[in-house]
């Protein structure tokens, strides 16, 4: 008996962003009532690495179990990889394996995008990206496809870096994409601001948000040690994460800064908001915040949709 492997090529030429996020949307909302098993990570260490696992099921509409795994060893050669399996949930059947990044890279910029689509202004037009990783060029994409954007600010520390993002960037999307000499060129008057860097310090001043902004940090970062102004957490309206399940694992070992102090009773949960229990914006002008960490379960459910449309 053979079964699929997916490459990252396999599934790049299977789904669209704007897919992506729409299968994201879809698991959120299982996750909402109750349909989508979501254990925090557990790692396997050794003494130079670590292999982690993050597993999950999803038992409603969709039927997956399984997990991914990555290691965290610092050799980057070719023979590192993720893989992600996964299963029938009900059956326990095999269903396949996807190996490489872009289903990690896919999932995390698809849920970027169901926060967007949730929490952003429906107005908004002007997205500033900081940080233009492989990360931050996927969570543009899946902006830009729920909201219609006109304009998108990029910035990096790297010259050359920023200028390349913008013009793959401008090559794939609608909206005009533009390479900016600081981070406040690239904030200042912007709709949305996504951070995706590794900066341990902020990248931005609270004071240069526009009002009725909404951020998104990539993490987790910890307390100490992470890339937004505390000011800005402590001034928004909503704090929401993808999984507070996730958020209290990694506090077991190093607190996620946007729990600091007594915030931590206030933070809403993405699929409370996405299924109408939690307004998340209530004014135009509000400030909302998402702090991504990962929510458990979505990665297997966005490969058995692929290994779904693999197989017709």
């Amino acid at each position: 008996m053979t079964f699929p492997i997916l490459s990252d090529d396999d599934v790049l030429a299977t789904i669209d962003t704007a897919d992506v996020v729409a299968t994201m949307e879809l698991a959120i909302r299982e996750h909402a009532f109750g349909n989508l098993v979501s254990p925090p990570r557990f790692s396997v260490d050794v003494e130079d690495g670590s292999l982690v696992f993050t597993a999950g099921a999803a038992t409603g509409e969709v039927q997956a179990l399984g997990f991914r795994v990555y290691e965290t060893f610092r050799d980057n050669s070719p023979e590192h990889t993720q893989l992600v399996a996964v299963f029938d949930s009900e059956t326990g059947a095999f269903k396949g394996l996807a190996l490489g990044d872009q289903i990690g890279l896919l999932r995390t910029g698809g849920i970027g995008g169901v926060a967007v689509e949730h929490l952003a202004r429906e107005d908004a037009t002007t997205l500033a990206l900081i940080g233009v990783g492989t990360q931050g060029r996927m969570q543009a994409r899946a902006a830009a496809s729920v909201r219609n954007l006109d304009e998108i600010r990029v910035f990096s520390r790297t010259r050359d870096n920023r200028t390349d993002a913008a013009m793959e960037l401008n090559a794939e999307l609608d909206a005009h994409v533009v390479a900016v000499e600081s981070a406040k060129a690239a904030v200042e008057e912007a709709d949305i601001v996504i951070c995706a860097t590794t900066s341990r310090n902020p990248v931005f001043e609270h004071k240069w948000l526009a009002p009725g902004a909404h951020v998104t940090t990539l993490g987790p970062k910890y307390v100490g040690a992470h890339e937004l102004p505390m000011e800005t957490v402590k001034r928004a309206h909503t704090v929401v994460t993808d999984s507070l399940v996730q958020v209290e694992g990694y506090a077991e070992y190093k607190q996620p800064f946007f729990v600091e102090g007594d915030r931590r009773a206030e933070i809403v949960e993405l699929s409370t908001v996405v299924a109408g229990d939690h307004a998340g914006r209530k004014r135009e002008t509000d400030l909302t915040v998402f702090c991504s960490v990962g929510l458990a379960g979505t990665e297997v459910v966005l490969a058995d949709e692929i290994l779904r449309r693999v197989g017709e």
